[in-house]
Order: C-alpha cells, then structure tokens, then sequence
C-alpha cells in the first residue's frame, strides 16, 4: 500500500498550544500518530547516534492510506483547519506528499527517541540505544506509524496515572490498546491479570508483538478485537482507555459492567477544554473522580467506581 503524508505547517505565534490542537484534528480523523517538528527540539544527550537535525518549521505530519477515503480524509482535515484558524487564531497549511510502502516504513522513525515518562517508566524505540539508570523501566515499543511510540502527552498522562493508582496483582483492562503500551506498563508496574481490546485487528497484532518483545509471559496476558467492552467477561480493578472523547462518553455508559467495586477507570485522548463535561458524566455513572493530570492542551482522569 502506498501511503501520504500531511504535513501541517503553522505559524508557532498563533497559540502554544498550535502543534496539541492540529494534532488532535488528526486523532479526530482517526490517526493514532503523528510527528511534532520543533525547531528548537532536540535529543537528550547520550541518547543514541543519528539525530536528524530540526528543521525550519513547526509542523506535525500524519500519514493516511492512499485508498478510497483519502479525499475525504483530506477535506475533513483542511476543514479542521479552518475551524482553528476562526476558533484559536492558528494559522496553518498543508502540504501533500506521496510516499512508497518502504518509505512510509521508515521515514519516520528518525523522529522518535527513548523518553523517560514518569520518575521510573522510560519508553523506548527498539531501534535506539539507551543504557537506564538503576530503578529506571524500559518499555520497548515497535509500534508501527498507525500507533505512535508511546511519548504523546496523551499516554504519558496516562502511564503517570497507571503508575500512581495501580496496587499489586490488580487485574487491568486496556480498551483501545493500541501498541500495548498500557498493559506492558501494569506488567512492569506489577499487575497481574492483563487484557486488552481494540477495534482493529492491526491493532491487535501489534500489541501482541510488543508484549512478546518486553518478555511477558503468554498466559499472562489476553489480546482481541473487539467493541469497546462488549463480550469483555469478569470485572477489572482498573480499566485504562487512552481513545477519543466520544468513544470515552460511549465507554462510560458501559464500563460498569466491567469496573469492580471501588475499581479505577483512568480516561485519556481529552482536551482540557472537556474536562467538565467528563467529569460531570463520570458522576453521573458513579464515578469519584479522584486525579486529573493536564499536558498542554491534553488531560486525563481517574475516576473510582463507587458501588
């Protein structure tokens, strides 16, 4: 398949929060990774040889599919551009390019480096080098560019908040798994029944792949496609779904059937600008919110059931 890439170029006067809202245009259009350009960006020191130099621009590209849809992918995606353009005052551009199946394989992974997430959690690429210092996890990630590496505010706020609220041997649910990340994590982390779901069976195959590569167990963990939490049997001490927020207020009307008593339901993908109407819809469902963290224009929640 070939693939193309849409590079987002913006005026970075126009608002800091210009590349987190052109970014979630995309996730909006269903993509699940993009790569932020920053002029003043640059790898941390002793993070592996290779560095690809920034460049002029502040820009954040993704890269859709060459198939039927890409024409109505492309105008979904200028006109959310407009609409930040009236709505934020952020001036931006798109530019098109074509790029062979090879290419799309590799082009973009000179962008990605290992980021240390949490005081202890590091999130690597499997095609970098990185020595962790002593208490320091490493989750390897080779997520394919459909999934990102793991480092976007919205999973990193998510992993803070796994890390905080996770006890030892809780049993975890990931909807919308997408590279696994999460469940990989909660192993690390110490959890111990792990399962995850996801709408797409690429999806499924990738998480899959990266649990292997960070050495767990088979039995200890379970993979499916599959709706949200429908088929999902049993109750979870903690449900984790880093997705979009329409997904996430569909999920809240189905969670409890799969939430534990006092179990924990931690909800990234949110603008921060949603915040209250999530929060309020968590209460309604019967969801304490107990923990918001925020990361430019993102936040995540974790709510705890309370019956």
């Amino acid at each position: 398949m070939d693939w193309v890439a849409a590079r987002v170029v913006f005026d970075p006067r126009s608002s800091v929060l210009a590349a987190e809202l052109i970014a979630a245009v995309f996730y909006d259009l269903g993509v699940t990774g993009v790569v932020i350009e920053d002029p003043a960006a640059d790898p941390a020191e002793g993070w592996g040889a290779g560095a690809v130099p920034p460049g002029p621009d502040h820009a954040v590209t993704a890269y859709f599919p060459r198939n039927a849809d890409l024409a109505s992918r492309r105008r979904a995606l200028e006109d959310g551009l407009k609409r930040l353009a009236l709505a934020d005052g952020i001036h931006s551009w798109v530019v098109y390019s074509d790029l062979s199946e090879e290419d799309w394989a590799e082009s973009w992974k000179t962008f990605f480096w290992p980021q240390k997430v949490t005081p202890t959690i590091v999130v690597k690429p499997t095609w970098r080098a990185y020595e962790p210092s002593a208490g320091e996890t490493v989750i390897e990630i080779d997520p394919g560019m459909a999934f990102g590496t793991g480092t976007h505010p919205t999973t990193v706020l998510c992993l803070r908040l796994l890390e905080a609220m996770i006890t030892p041997g809780a049993a975890i649910l990931d909807v919308g798994t997408g590279s696994g990340i999460l469940m990989i994590a909660a192993a690390k982390l110490g959890a111990g029944k792990l399962r995850g779901v996801d709408n797409d069976p690429v999806a499924v195959a990738v998480a899959e792949k990266n649990l292997r590569l960070n050495k767990l167990a088979p039995a200890a963990y379970r993979v499916s496609a599959g709706d949200l939490v429908n088929g999902i049997a049993g109750r979870y001490d903690l449900v984790t779904a880093n997705i979009l927020l329409p997904v996430i207020l569909e999920l809240l009307e189905r969670v409890g059937g799969v939430l534990a008593p006092n179990g924990v339901l931690i909800c990234s993908g949110i603008l921060a600008r949603n915040r209250d109407q999530v929060t309020a819809r968590m209460a309604e469902k019967g969801l304490r919110v107990e923990a918001v963290l925020t990361d430019q224009a993102w936040m995540a929640v974790a709510a705890r059931r309370q019956s």
